[in-house]
């Protein structure tokens, strides 16, 4: 920083100046209470002596003036007044002691330990933007003190502003100051010094400390003043007289583009960048009017500063909070609902499963009333007697008769339907399933059959009687020996009845035991169902000859449970658990109802595959979808249902392993509704909970808002506010290391 020189020596001066300093000498004189101990330095106006006061010990600095013919008296005086004004300012280099009488005369200051500014930044380079804010805003603080008494500076440079023990700075050297009322010029350092304060007719303004202080700011930050080059340097000293320096230096400023190093410096912030700028302004006008206005900006960048956090506390802190107890409160939410749903599933399903077993127990009791009762219709005397009177009858057996056309059979089935014997064996069976229906028979009252009918030994037809006696009797005369109710087979022999029952008689043996039939439609009503049929023996001790089959047929949705315990959201569907291949296919379901009234679907449409079953009977946590719901009209049944099953045992399965099973159907949206309700109440809560949340955000919001709406003072780094000077701190009175070039 060889050019940091003030403007108003001549090259000639500084030259002796320089010839001055390398001489050795003594303390040109004794100072009475004070003992001169160090050479500190030489200058154009004399010496500089470190001494210590002999009545406290303290260090300070003597100035010697020996050079009589170098030093201007006048800025030597305006020094010590200025001075004097700014005693007891601990931001500015203190006076002590004047010796005016004294040869040659000297005075006593303060010895700031650290050196200057300008030595700190020539050993350690630029600053970091904290430590050089810093820096800044002490200066700018006892600069506003200065102005404050009514001085002004007109020299600041980093070479004037000295660093205590605390690396504090000091102003010093007021050489070039000025009262605020004084109207005469004074130069300062070239690059340091205001463009318009570069002029001999300038009067003294408080807006070129305050460029002063922006290029001090740079200077720290960059390790040079702004605008300084090798050509604006040697374009100045190239000029032989004062004058035209100073243009020159002026015209430098105002056509060189703005500085820009200092946007380049590593963590430097807007507010800063924007506060040098304004301190570097070419205008007056443009810059800073006063110190205290560049206080306040430095005050308004730190409250910027602590409005950050309180920002982040203020505004992003309670939407944190808000995510992360969204989160948890969703969390335990999912948990909660995931948890009930567990309860509630496993609560329908024992739930289900106590149904299916009263279903299958109710179902299976009911079939061996079934048994029961086909049994002793069978035994009946009256039976026998009606039998015996038509089974062996010539047109009977002229339909059986091997060879026996189609067409012969359907002219014989004519004379068939007409036969008095056959129709008296009608009305007794008639009479007979009237009876069920009326609940004329103990121990049978709660059967409910669909029909009654004969067969003799190979399956012809010879009399049939329905719940309804208008039903049209459709089926006496043909062969129904295909039926798994005759041969008690697992499935019907033939998929088209039509070629099988205008024929004469099969070779198929008739069922030797009670049977639960596949299910089957019947082709005089359409309506699917099963019969439990059961061998006419010619006589009971012991029952060898086979005569007949006689059946009862019931509806599959009349099971007496089915009919008194149906609900929407939970019913039971039977199932054929018997191995063969009707294996699998859903007997009975609510939808069949349906479909028997309007005549369409059929039982073997709707089948559950082993593999679904196998899940069906052993999974506990399967969701079933009901096969039936694809059908038409079956959108009802859609969905997931909660299935329980349980084996119906037939009382003809005890050798051949023949069941039903028993389904129980519990739609999962129904037994989940309390999980639904659980989930509106937490949701319902929740919502509070978020107004509650949101209504402490705002005021939060509010509170900050009004706190960093205030006007606030800040005590950072001592910065005083609104002209208010400190208190000055007791002087430390420790020797301090060795000194270094003090100005």
């Amino acid at each position: 920083m060889t050019l940091d020189r003030t403007q108003h020596q001549s090259i000639e001066e500084e030259q002796q100046a320089r010839e001055l300093s390398l001489k050795t000498a003594r303390p040109p004189v004794d100072v009475p209470g004070y003992d001169a101990q160090r050479l500190l330095g030489r200058g154009a106006y004399g010496e500089v002596w470190v001494g210590v006061d002999q009545n406290t010990g303290r260090q300070v600095a003597i100035k010697f003036f020996a050079h009589r013919s170098g030093v201007d008296w006048t800025l030597l005086s305006r020094e010590v007044e200025k001075l004097v004004y700014l005693s007891a300012d601990r931001y500015v280099v203190q006076l002590l002691d004047v010796g005016w009488d004294a040869e040659p005369p000297y005075y006593v200051m303060e010895f700031i330990e650290n050196g200057s500014l300008e030595d700190l930044l020539r050993q350690s380079g630029p600053l970091p933007v904290g430590e050089a804010a810093d820096i800044f805003a002490e200066v700018a603080v006892g600069l506003m003190h200065a102005h404050g008494k009514g001085v002004l500076h007109c020299d600041l440079k980093p070479a004037n502003i000295l660093l205590d023990q605390d690396n504090k700075p000091r102003l010093a050297d007021f050489g070039q100051s000025r009262l605020s009322h004084e109207q005469s010029p004074s130069l300062g350092t070239l690059f340091y010094m205001a463009p318009e304060q570069a002029d001999l007719t300038a009067m003294p303004d408080a807006r070129w400390d305050v460029y002063a202080l922006g290029a001090i700011l740079f200077c720290m930050l960059t390790g040079s003043p702004p605008y300084r080059s090798e050509t604006h340097v040697k374009g100045i000293e190239a000029a032989h007289d004062l004058e035209t320096r100073l243009a020159r230096y002026q015209n430098a400023i105002r056509t060189a583009p703005i500085p820009t190093e200092h946007r380049r410096v590593p963590g430097i912030d807007r507010a800063l960048l924007d506060v040098i700028d304004r301190c570097l302004a070419v205008s007056p006008d443009r810059r800073f009017p006063n110190v205290q206005a560049v206080l306040d900006a430095l005050n308004a960048r730190d409250v910027a500063k602590v409005r950050r956090p309180l920002m982040f506390l203020g505004f992003v802190g309670p939407l944190l909070l808000f995510v992360v107890m969204a989160l948890f409160g969703l969390r335990g939410y999912d948990d909660a609902l995931s948890e009930s749903e567990v309860i509630a599933t496993r609560t329908a399903k024992q739930t289900s499963a106590v149904t299916a077993d009263y279903a299958a127990d109710s179902i299976e009791a009911e079939v061996r009333q079934y048994f029961r009762a086909v049994r002793d219709e069978a035994r009946r005397p009256m039976l026998h007697q009606m039998f015996d009177a038509v089974a062996p009858s010539d047109i009977v057996q002229q339909m059986n008769e091997p060879g026996t056309t189609s067409e012969t059979i359907e002219k014989l089935r004519e004379s068939f339907l007409a036969d008095p014997q056959r129709q008296q064996l009608h009305d007794y069976l008639q009479e007979r399933v009237d009876s069920y229906l009326q609940g004329l028979n103990e121990d049978s009252d709660d059967l409910k059959l669909a029909s009654m009918f004969v067969v003799d030994k190979h399956g012809r037809m010879l009399a049939a009687a329905y719940d309804d006696p208008t039903t049209v009797n459709r089926s006496a005369g043909w062969n129904y020996s295909y039926r798994t109710y005759f041969h008690g087979g697992p499935a019907e022999l033939s998929d088209s009845r039509v070629d099988w029952q205008n024929r004469a008689a099969r070779d198929v043996s008739p069922i030797t035991k009670t049977h639960f039939s596949a299910a089957f439609r019947s082709t005089t009503t359409g309506i699917w169902k099963v019969a439990i049929s059961t061998p006419i023996f010619a006589s009971d001790d012991p029952p060898v000859e086979i005569l007949g089959v006689l059946a009862l047929t019931i509806n599959l949705g009349d099971f007496a449970y089915l009919r008194t315990n149906y609900d929407p959201d939970q019913f039971v569907v039977l199932i054929d658990g018997r191995q063969g291949p009707n294996y699998g296919v859903i007997l009975q379901h609510p939808l069949f109802d349906q479909l028997a009234a309007t005549g369409t679907g059929a039982a073997s449409q709707f089948r559950i595959d082993d593999q679904q079953l196998l899940k069906l009977q052993s999974d506990a946590n399967y969701r079933y979808r009901d096969p039936v719901a694809q059908a038409a009209g079956g959108e009802a049944f859609r969905g997931e249902w909660i299935p329980a099953t349980k084996l119906v045992r037939l009382p003809d399965g005890l050798e051949g392993g023949q069941q039903m099973i028993v389904l129980v159907q519990q739609r999962y949206a129904k037994a989940m509704e309390p999980v639904r309700n659980l989930g509106a109440t937490l949701k319902r809560e929740g919502i509070w909970a978020l107004v509650g949340v949101i209504a402490v955000v705002l005021v939060l919001w509010y509170v900050v808002v009004r706190v960093l709406s205030e006007p606030r003072l800040m005590t950072r780094r001592g910065l005083p506010v609104n002209g208010s000077s400190p208190s000055t701190p007791v002087q430390n009175l420790t020797t301090l290391p060795a000194p270094r070039q003090h100005s």
